[in-house]
């Protein structure tokens, strides 16, 4: 019991302390030291080196090319004045009135095109910007609406979605991405609708004006490129990012994958980050060749501002990582994971929501909560299913949709990069993020188990 009290302490001082605004790469490994401490009494150098270190490292070494081509991309895309073109479209297009949901819905279109969600905060952080500056809205509400578009919806519910949230359940259930489709429309359809219309109560509330003197002046008279041109690298990264993960990388002989020098492994553990990889780097020198006469001259300081960007998201996020490693190797967590992933009583549907949610919540991670509640009942959750005539697919949506919730708490890896990525702090803007990205998610959750438990999958 002793344990169980101290891990709830741990994740319950992070996430206050990240609320804060202390530094994460000091806070995260001093917690865990404690937490084992505290816990069990040691071994505390092996916790911090073979768990903590190994699991920060594993982190960055997996992900440091995204957040730093990510990076890049965001960075000349707002150089090359792309970011303010396409922000100025969209006004024109939509009107100012709509600019939330122009953001939300670029976001949206990124990431069910399988950007990674962080690389999408990267390169929508300069349109939004540009975006809500024209529209006199809060720069406080950027955070918010990125989350809406990149972390919720599109990550969980919409059937077909390439996050691996919603490819993880498939070999657990034998089910497809497209899983209850119809349900998984409904819920997505939830999720933004409620979302946006938060953001917009918000907005109103705040009244108008960005909120930033600093960056209120006026850029001046500038080459800019046309919306064409400043849209393409956009199009690029979703169109050859599909091209390599569906068509190009499939066809390549990767047969050596298998050689321990390259980790003795197969093309399907890799093949989403190459694909990022490849469409970014594409993305980014088609952006430079489009736009040479407007970045020529700053070129190597635009390049070298991208890379310094992507360090202090990375490590930040790799720590929570590190410390989710740390609490998950103490006993008193395998207790608690046995509890949640049985709570719920005889429903597998509320058990598996229930389970799924605390999980993500605890370990800061949706991937990393769902892993746990599959790997440890996934077979028993699909034999209770079967048992009560509920269909797989159902199981896998509901599965899905569970992680995006709790998963969102401050102590989120995903949130801290975003908020760093934006300039901002929890105090100033996270409010809304738990709103969209966590309130609103376990109303669509507890929607969608209803109407499973009443309709059965569809």
């Amino acid at each position: 019991m002793t344990g169980i009290l101290v891990i709830v302490v741990a994740l319950g001082a992070l996430m206050y302390l990240a609320y804060r605004g202390l530094s994460l790469l000091l806070l995260t490994p001093a917690l865990a030291i404690l937490a084992v401490l505290a816990a069990e009494g040691g071994p505390l150098l092996a916790s911090y080196t073979q768990v903590f270190m190994q699991a920060t490292g594993g982190f960055i070494i997996q992900y440091f090319p995204l957040f730093l081509l990510g990076a890049v991309f965001g960075k000349l895309m707002e150089a090359s004045g792309s970011a303010r073109v396409l922000a100025d479209g969209i006004i024109r297009g939509l009107g100012p009135s709509r600019a939330i949901l122009a953001v939300i819905l670029s976001c949206a279109v990124m990431t069910y095109g399988g950007v990674s969600l962080f690389v999408v905060a990267f390169a929508v952080w300069p349109i939004a910007s540009a975006l809500f500056r024209e529209a006199e809205l809060p720069k406080v509400l950027i955070p918010a609406t990125i989350a809406l578009g990149a972390f919720t919806f599109t990550m969980t519910a919409l059937p077909g979605t390439p996050a691996i949230q919603n490819a993880i359940p498939m070999p657990f259930f034998g089910t497809t991405p497209f899983a209850a489709p119809g349900l998984g429309i409904l819920t997505g359809a939830m999720m933004l609708g409620l979302g946006w219309a938060w953001l917009e109560r918000r907005a109103r509330a705040l009244g108008p004006g960005y909120g930033a003197k600093e960056e209120d002046a006026a850029e001046g008279k500038r080459d800019l490129p046309g919306l064409g041109v400043a849209a393409a690298p956009l199009v690029l990264v979703l169109a050859l990012n599909l091209a390599f993960t569906f068509v190009l990388i499939p066809r390549m002989d990767t047969a050596y994958l298998a050689l321990p020098e390259f980790g003795e492994t197969d093309v399907g553990s890799v093949r989403g980050v190459w694909s990022i990889i490849a469409a970014l780097t594409f993305a980014s020198l088609a952006l430079v060749a489009l736009n040479w006469r407007r970045l020529a001259e700053g070129l190597g300081d635009t390049l070298d501002a991208g890379a310094k960007d992507s360090l202090k998201p990375i490590f930040n996020t790799a720590s929570l990582v590190g410390f989710g490693a740390v609490i998950a190797s103490l006993s008193a967590f395998g207790l608690i994971r046995d509890w949640v992933v049985t709570a719920g009583g005889d429903n597998p549907l509320i058990s598996l929501a229930i389970g799924t949610s605390l999980l993500a919540g605890m370990t800061g991670s949706a991937s990393g909560g769902m892993s746990i509640a599959l790997s440890t009942l996934g077979e028993t959750y699909l034999e209770m299913g079967v048992a009560a005539g509920i269909a797989p697919d159902l199981l896998h949506r509901v599965t899905a949709v569970a992680t995006g919730g709790l998963d969102a708490l401050p102590h989120n890896g995903a949130v801290i990069t975003l908020l760093t990525i934006c300039g901002l702090t929890h105090r100033e803007a996270y409010r809304d993020i738990a709103m969209v990205a966590v309130v609103i998610p376990i109303l669509a959750l507890i929607v969608l188990v209803t109407l499973g438990t009443l309709f059965g999958s569809f």
